[in-house]
């Protein structure tokens, strides 16, 4: 039997260390390392985040392809806490690129393993994003500790970086922890549960609002322990009522059945809320400052807009900008960090101003509409126009702006923006490019939001970019005038 000549020793630097992994596959496969003379081998728990010398260049390797679900599928399943999985997935990268038809079998035994790791992943991370609970600690910053099954924490950290983008906050795990400063993920060593702040102030109103919508008519056990097993609760707050509320369950349902139908409450409607100012009484007066508008914009919630929204998005700019920019509302991202474009559609009006040659501090950003609209789809949040009574009421605070910024000209960046400023239906085909006035003689330019751009099928997106660019540039003497 030819026995092997030399064992290969790989080291990785974590036990999620993915760039290392794939480092060393590309160099093991370039170098015809079999999969048996492979040892695979993880940094001491010490040394992880201690400064080592920098590794000696190695020399390029020619490169090769894999099917995109494949990476995919093995990026998930290295953070399996399986102590052989890097084996595993080394030798199905192997067999990949030396079986071709292995890329067709779903019944391969590696293949299925790799699978099965890779969903366990999938579900440890979206148990993370479901049951991390931060809590206050001093500072202004917040704090929560979690305990993953798998090497899950920097692979979810980047959902909290944006779902909390305003946030800073911090989440221990007994492997590691992460830290957002509001600008940047940083990851440090692993910390204890006594690490972790206790029960604050705000947590006993949470478990008297968790207590008030159990449902016990809708109770099913077992799919509750599925969706949050047991082994979670030790963690969750809310945990200490599930039980007691389980076991009191089937006396609560029998008395919602005997007590008598409650009388439906009627929602005032918004059409009936007053929209004018002088309408308003004295004590919701406008306010003197942006400052001051943006609290007061933040309270409000006369349409249901601003119930389900997680801020408000108040304008950005200066008293006396030159030209105010209006869009229609608030998307995803505007939504999670408090500021107006700054999603894809804010990036191609970036890139605009850059052309035009337009300085930033002469500018103020804002949209007609200050709260996020949307509807879900699964976990996503697509973007949902606002109706003519939400974009009536929110006028007011559009016309508080328009006030205290006193710009000298407006550019409204879609029909719902060309609304609010003007008070009618605008076409926007065919008024694009003009100079519109509004009844107090403030100048608007017309043109389409950049985010009609992005969903534009044309052949040639750059020649409607150009064609934008010259519908703003007709505002460029505004810029331009002392």
């Amino acid at each position: 039997m030819q026995t092997l000549e030399r064992r290969h020793t790989v080291r990785l630097a974590a036990p999620d260390d993915l760039a290392g992994f794939k480092a060393a596959v590309r160099r093991l496969v370039a170098q015809q390392v079999p999969p048996e003379a492979v040892q695979w081998q993880l940094a001491d728990a010490g040394d992880l985040f201690d400064d080592a010398p920098p590794a000696p260049d190695a020399d390029p390797v020619a490169p090769f392809r894999l099917p995109a679900g494949m990476v995919a599928l093995l990026e998930r399943a290295a953070l399996h806490r399986d102590r052989g999985r890097f084996a595993l997935l080394y030798r199905l990268v192997w067999r990949l690129l030396a079986e071709p038809g292995l890329r067709d079998d779903p019944l391969d035994a590696d293949r299925l393993l790799a699978e099965r790791m890779a969903r366990a992943v999938r579900r440890d991370m979206h148990k993370m994003t479901a049951f991390v609970r931060f809590r206050p600690v001093p500072g202004g910053r917040h704090m929560a500790w979690f305990e993953p099954e798998h090497h899950t924490l920097c692979a979810t950290a980047p959902f909290f970086a944006r779902r909390f983008a305003q946030m800073e906050w911090a989440i221990l795990t007994p492997e590691r922890s992460a830290q957002w400063d509001g600008h940047a993920l940083a990851f440090g060593p692993g910390a204890r549960r006594e690490d972790a702040p206790g029960p604050d102030a705000g947590e006993q109103l949470w478990l008297t609002y968790y207590a008030h919508i159990f449902n016990p008519a809708r109770l099913k056990p077992a799919m509750m322990q599925k969706e949050m097993p047991r082994r979670y609760w030790k963690n969750l707050p809310e945990a200490q009522l599930i039980t007691p509320l389980m076991h009191a369950a089937a006396q609560r349902s029998g008395r919602m059945v005997e007590e008598a139908a409650s009388d439906p409450q009627h929602r005032r409607p918004a059409a009936s809320i007053a929209l004018r100012l002088d309408q308003r009484p004295a004590e919701t007066a406008a306010p003197g400052t942006l400052d001051a508008l943006r609290l007061a914009t933040a309270q409000c919630r006369a349409c249901p807009i601003g119930q389900h929204a997680t801020q408000a998005v108040h304008g950005e700019g200066q008293p006396g900008a030159a030209l105010m920019l209006v869009g229609e509302q608030p998307g995803d991202q505007e939504d999670l960090r408090g500021q107006p474009f700054v999603g894809p559609a804010g990036q191609l009006l970036r890139r605009a101003l850059e052309q035009l040659g337009w300085s930033r501090e002469a500018l103020y950003l804002t949209n007609a509409v200050k709260h996020f609209k949307y509807e879900l789809r699964g976990k996503r949040r697509l973007h949902k126009t606002a109706g003519q009574k939400e974009a009536a009421i929110c006028s007011q605070w559009l016309e508080r702006e328009i006030g205290l910024v006193r710009p000298r000209a407006a550019v409204a960046l879609g029909a719902t923006a060309a609304r609010a400023l003007l008070g009618r239906a605008v076409p926007i085909g065919q008024t694009r490019g003009q100079w519109l006035r509004r009844a107090d003689g403030l100048p608007v330019l017309v043109t389409l939001h950049p985010a009609a751009l992005l969903r534009m099928d044309t052949p040639d997106p750059e020649a409607a970019f150009a064609d934008w660019l010259a519908d703003l540039r007709a505002a460029t003497p505004i810029m331009a005038a002392p």
